[in-house]
């Protein structure tokens, strides 16, 4: 009767000791990843990209691991946290330095259609099937495909549509004014850097870059983050590191 008494009595301080140390590991997990994610920066989950996206389950399973695995040391599995979390951290930097990095990392948007022609070629390289595309279409509210001027796939799955602009709200159409396709920017400066092949494709060149970038007081590509063009409207966007901007936070 003694020995029968004293087993379930072991047996439930052991439990009460394994639950504590579920939680006082939990709790580094948290905080953990609390940090972490503080690090990595904010970024909503639709902007996430399929590597992201499983980055981002990686982690958080070596977290639970982390919690509930008691048949390990807690201290490999930080290990491995911090290793995945500072090795996307070191990918984000590549990928904002240098664009042939995040080109090849997250990859680059894909037009899918152009004046409601849709792109087979493009659209099978991609896996993307006509399903996906009429389903996405459905969810701007495009049922006819005619009225589509550019479909772009970008790099997070999501389907960005331009339509013409006979068919866009309040369009030069229902005011009888006769208007061009709109048509879509090139990034001619990226990070300091001057893109040649957009250069080319826009149809412009390196002279012309620089005097559009004087004639707004800027005497190097290196001052610019972000340099758009737009071929069909004339349009050129162009942010610098050092914007000339002046507000106040609110400190309350």
């Amino acid at each position: 009767m003694i020995h029968n008494t004293i087993r379930p009595l072991g047996t439930r301080c052991l439990t009460l000791n394994e639950a504590l140390v579920v939680v006082v590991r939990s709790l580094i997990g948290f905080f953990t990843l609390l940090i972490f994610a503080r690090m990595l920066g904010k970024q909503q989950i639709s902007q996430l990209t399929f590597f992201d996206y499983v980055l981002g389950i990686t982690i958080g399973s070596i977290a639970a691991t982390l919690s509930v695995d008691l048949t390990s040391r807690a201290w490999p599995h930080w290990v491995g946290l911090a290793t995945w979390s500072a090795a996307v951290l070191a990918l984000q930097f590549i990928s904002f330095r240098y664009k042939p990095a995040d080109r090849y990392l997250t990859g680059e948007p894909a037009i899918i259609m152009i004046n409601g022609q849709i792109m087979e070629d493009t659209m099978r390289k991609l896996r993307y099937t006509t399903s996906d595309l009429l389903e996405q279409l459905r969810d701007k509210n495009v049922f006819d495909l005619n009225q589509v001027g550019f479909a772009v796939l970008e790099t997070n799955g999501k389907l960005s549509v331009l339509l013409k602009p006979e068919y866009q709200p309040v369009t030069p159409n229902d005011l009888n004014i006769t208007s061009s396709n709109g048509g879509l920017s090139d990034e001619l400066i990226f990070n300091g850097m001057v893109i040649e092949e957009n250069l080319a494709r826009a149809g412009v060149d390196r002279i012309w870059l620089e005097q559009q970038l004087r004639a707004q007081g800027i005497s190097s590509s290196d001052d610019v983050f972000l340099a758009g063009y737009d071929a069909d409207s004339g349009s050129l966007y162009i942010d610098r590191y050092k914007d000339n901007l002046s507000y106040k936070e609110n400190s309350e």
